[in-house]
């Protein structure tokens, strides 16, 4: 089992969360991200956040990222979108 926490900050107060469960054995780690982030934005209402190379190697590196307004095409109403892989098999 694969799951991901996604959660939207604004002043560093929580304003909405959701995990998102992948259970696919076939797909690759990073198969399992992608679609974890989409299927988090489809429940969010968000664009789906460009990776930059600064969230790639933070990520890399602590298995959690945070995109802010850099991050993303349209305006958003939050300060930023952090993820983080709670459970990987």
């Amino acid at each position: 089992m694969f799951r991901m926490w996604m959660k939207i900050f604004k002043e560093n107060r929580l304003l909405q969360d959701t995990v998102i469960s992948v259970d696919d054995p076939e797909m690759t780690r990073t198969a399992k991200i992608f679609h974890a982030v989409s299927e988090a934005c489809l429940c969010f209402d968000l664009s789906q956040p460009i990776w930059l190379d600064a969230n790639i190697r933070e990520f890399q590196r602590h298995s959690k990222t945070r995109f802010t307004q850099d991050n993303f095409v349209e305006e958003i109403s939050f300060d930023f979108l952090e993820v983080h892989i709670i459970e990987e098999d």
